[in-house]
């Protein structure tokens, strides 16, 4: 796959803990990104986070989140990205967990595959 030039990261924020079934939302969005042919995905663990659900309560306005943030992040060209966002919109709309879903323009350098060598 010849991936340079003009592209698009779709950038999702979750909590670890957030599953569809007993799999991790994480997971389940990597493999579907596989499935549909994205170029490639990352997923990164982070420390701390806060998000709507503690900015909307009154009671603890600067409350963590009592989640680990969780941030995918997934590249290809534009009109891919485009196509696979309805896909992973699919799985916020009925569940109980949130997050953010966001989008940037990208200019891809280098994408290049590993090589491997003689021995494997």
């Amino acid at each position: 796959m010849e991936l340079k030039g003009d592209a698009k990261l779709l950038k999702i924020y979750i909590g670890a803990d957030d599953k569809v079934n007993d799999t991790p939302l994480s997971e389940v969005i990597v493999y579907a990104a596989r499935k549909y042919g994205i170029a490639g995905a990352t997923v990164t663990n982070g420390f701390l986070s806060y998000g709507a659900n503690s900015l909307a309560d009154e009671l603890y306005p600067m409350k963590l989140s009592d989640t680990k943030p969780v941030i995918i992040e997934i590249i290809d060209n534009i009109e891919k990205i485009d196509g696979f966002i309805h896909i992973i919109q699919n799985y916020f709309k009925n569940a109980k967990y949130g997050g953010v879903i966001s989008t940037n323009d990208v200019n891809v350098l280098v994408y290049k595959k590993h090589r491997r060598s003689a021995n494997k």
